[in-house]
């Protein structure tokens, strides 16, 4: 399989399950595809280095993501620090009556860590993206991070020397041996989680401010693209189950959440298909050097994932469920808000069997877009 198909990974918490039954797939239609370019973002990072970190085949790979997310669970993800929370509390009041602007922030991430990286450590082998980048299997890896410091979209590439850098407006490329502190920047989603400091600056989620999240992998040489987004392919927006009820705080954070996971990659899939039609209406010799056709697939649930969180029973940290409640977290829409942080090996297995199944009955479209030519 040629290095010029990238597999494009978008974040999504724990909807991120999806994509580990997605891939399964794409290795059970085609057990030879090797992407040559592997991107992610948020939890997409993690599965995107899970992958190209991997010694064996992509079915293989495929198969150890999958044993890694059903054993997944809240507790080895993150932790709540009730003293931490209550003494940032604190200190949040305290800014607030004094006007105080300087000194320690009030509140360096609500919820901890530590558990992710202890997991993260122990299931992934970032050594080996360099073995398979050296033995010619892989192109490149990247992750994207959001500087708190620029407000840029940084993508930390590991690849071969040949691979180009980028700089854009507000995004660009940097080079990297990608650690596991790239893959927590990443996934450190603002405010509920604390911010990963990387040669001197400050990120946080990559999702935040990515606008282009398939630029990466087109910086990076990519002809072709397999992207597996998060949002259901048939929009669950009009079905109202409020009552018309004002929103919950809960179901305005889920929203909030969707503006920044989910619609990136439809906006910037939309321009990418405008810009292969222009390029397919352009005589190849007046079409500019820098600017080439490229084919994409885009793989999508065909539930809302969201609404699926819904029909298990919610156990969250005792701490966190007393807030998400207090946020109108129990209301039928507002489960939106709660599939994102529901590390739960009973919904992130029926994601993964979704992701499963939904490819499988697409095998005619990928095995027609494999097939074609670059």
């Amino acid at each position: 399989m040629p290095l010029d198909l990238a597999l494009v990974l978008s974040g999504g918490g724990a909807r991120a399950a999806y994509q580990a039954g997605a891939v399964s797939a794409l290795a059970e239609i085609d057990p030879a595809l090797s992407p040559g370019i592997i991107t992610g973002v948020s939890a997409g990072a993690i599965n995107a280095v899970a992958l190209a970190s991997h010694p064996g085949t992509l079915p293989e790979a495929a198969a150890a993501l999958r044993d890694d997310w059903a054993r997944l669970t809240v507790s080895q993800v993150y932790r709540v620090r009730p003293v931490s929370m209550a003494s940032g509390s604190v200190r949040l009041l305290w800014h607030l009556v004094t006007g105080r602007r300087t000194g320690k922030p009030a509140v360096q991430g609500l919820l901890d860590m530590q558990p992710l990286r202890t997991f993260l450590a122990r299931c992934l082998h970032l050594h080996g993206i360099e073995r398979n980048i050296a033995s010619g299997r892989l192109r490149a890896a990247a992750l994207s991070a959001t500087c708190y410091g620029t407000g840029s979209t940084v993508t930390f590439v590991h690849g071969a020397a040949s691979v180009p850098m980028w700089s854009r407006a507000q995004r660009y490329g940097k080079r990297a041996f990608l650690s596991q502190e790239h893959i927590l920047a990443s996934a450190a989603i603002p405010i509920v989680f604390p911010a990963i400091r990387l040669d001197g600056r400050f990120y946080g989620d990559g999702s935040v401010r990515q606008s282009a999240p398939l630029a990466p992998a087109v910086h990076l040489g990519a002809r072709r693209i397999i992207a597996i987004g998060m949002r259901a392919d048939r929009a669950a927006a009009c079905d109202d189950v409020s009552g018309g009820e004002y929103p919950s705080s809960a179901e305005v954070f889920g929203m909030l959440m969707h503006s920044v996971f989910l619609d990136a990659l439809d906006g910037d899939a939309e321009r990418l298909e405008q810009m292969n039609r222009v390029l397919a209406a352009t005589a190849a010799a007046d079409r500019p050097p820098d600017l080439r056709p490229i084919a994409l697939l885009v793989l999508r649930p065909s539930r809302d994932l969201g609404s699926m969180a819904a029909h298990y029973d919610v156990r969250l940290p005792r701490l966190i469920s007393l807030v998400v409640s207090a946020m109108g977290g129990r209301r039928a829409r507002a489960s939106d808000f709660l599939s994102y942080l529901f590390f739960d090996p009973a919904y992130t297995t029926d994601l993964m069997d979704l992701g499963y199944h939904d490819t499988l009955a697409r095998r005619a479209d990928i095995r027609a877009f494999l097939d074609r030519p670059a």
